[in-house]
């Protein structure tokens, strides 16, 4: 007979940087997660992205067990580190926060690509591009 899943949870952890400490602790807590093996799990497998905001979604059993996927950096992590900027612009129509090249953008494309709702690279690149416009980030 399968585990019966109790709860799913979707975050944004710092790779290779997870503590037991707040924000992490207290929803991994209330979840009912052993919290020091989900951290160090969670530590073991991203230790390649260090550093790098990457999204989790786990899924807790009945059991107090859990599974837990790793997915790629969410897209405007990825736009901040390639423009150089440490935050969106707030008013993206009147001011520009920074800009990328269209080599960029492929490459932020081609990294998202598996966690996109897109065919291909050109599709996935679209899906990038309005991000981009809505942070306020050039494609030159």
């Amino acid at each position: 007979m399968a585990k019966k899943i109790t709860k799913t949870i979707k975050m944004q952890i710092v790779g290779g940087k997870a503590t037991p400490a707040p924000p992490l602790g207290p929803v991994l807590g209330q979840a009912g997660v052993n919290i020091g093996e989900f951290v160090n799990q969670f530590n073991a497998m991203t230790k390649d992205s260090m550093g790098q905001m990457v999204s989790v979604l786990m899924t807790v059993y009945d059991d107090r067990s859990f599974e837990f996927v790793i997915k790629t950096p969410p897209v405007s992590a990825l736009l901040k580190k390639f423009a150089g900027v440490e935050k969106g612009s707030g008013t993206n129509a009147k001011k520009k926060a920074g800009s990328i090249t269209d080599a960029q953008l492929t490459e932020i494309a081609t990294i998202k690509l598996p966690d996109l709702n897109a065919r291909d690279v050109e599709a996935a690149k679209k899906i990038v591009a309005g991000s981009a416009r809505s942070m306020g980030i050039e494609i030159k």
